[in-house]
């Protein structure tokens, strides 16, 4: 099998189309062309994710966030991203990556994350249609779904700081009111807090927020940030599925280079 049978796969799932206008999606470098001897499968790409799959043999790494999200005007040892671009080139490592695309399909990074938290009745927040060749392809920004059963703020909060194994949950005051109703966009997904208010939501769950963007909402709906990196952990899980349904003797693999470059103390 062939790379580029693999990145269909992917692209069936999480057509590009999905993508926002600022992303870079897809093949960020390498000859699709060559036979796949296995995958590694990541959050972000850098030089030690690329050793990593040398070292194993790997000449495919499928990665969340894109090596490429602007342009270079050189390609050097000057950064990270060109470090690693030369490396993975250098090793014959093709990257591709899904980002907003697959945060924007079905069942993708949003559902994901309602999934590990046991929410019910998940559906997309911000519901649209993409034309993607001649079919039409539903698409969304961040999801909603409830609870099967409502629980007070404290118990909600504690069931998601378990679920993500996060360290340091941050969040507003707890709300007086019990909470069912989730809405979800994992990342960056600020933009949608205005979206959740509309929807009545009674909580807010996302990856990162701006400062300011806390401010005037209490008891208006309980607001809980993971950690960007938190929040997205399980993406490499849908890949893994992706890739196996497709092409069930491949060897798969889960990065083991801790990439996220936030430590809490």
């Amino acid at each position: 099998m062939k790379i580029k049978d693999i990145i269909a796969a992917l692209e069936r799932f999480a057509p590009l189309p999905l993508q926002e206008g600022f992303d870079n999606a897809g093949l960020q470098c390498g000859l699709t062309e060559a036979e796949v001897s296995g995958a590694l499968l990541c959050l972000d790409v850098t030089e030690a994710v690329v050793a990593e799959a040398a070292d194993l043999g790997c000449n495919l790494i499928v990665s969340h966030h894109p090596l490429l999200f602007h342009g270079l005007k050189q390609v050097s040892d000057a950064d990270i991203v060109q470090r690693t671009l030369r490396l993975a080139i250098q090793n014959d490592v093709c990257i591709y990556s899904a980002h907003t695309n697959l945060d924007n399909s079905e069942d993708g990074v949003n559902f994901r994350i309602a999934e590990k938290l046991g929410l019910i009745d998940v559906q997309f927040l911000a519901p649209h249609t993409v034309s993607v060749g001649t079919r039409t392809v539903k698409a969304g920004s961040g999801v909603i779904g409830y609870l099967p059963q409502a629980e007070d703020s404290l118990a909600f909060l504690q069931r998601v700081k378990q679920a993500f194994g996060v360290e340091a949950l941050q969040h507003n005051e707890m709300l007086e009111r019990q909470v069912q109703s989730v809405v979800i966009c994992g990342g960056a997904g600020d933009f949608l807090l205005p979206d959740a208010i509309r929807a009545e939501a009674d909580a807010f769950i996302t990856g990162e927020m701006h400062y300011h963007t806390w401010f005037g909402h209490e008891q208006e709906i309980q607001i809980a940030v993971l950690g960007h990196y938190e929040s997205e952990q399980f993406t490499r899980e849908i890949f893994r599925r992706i890739i196996e349904e497709e092409a069930p003797d491949l060897q798969v693999y889960d990065t083991q280079v801790a990439t996220n470059p936030i430590h809490i103390l």
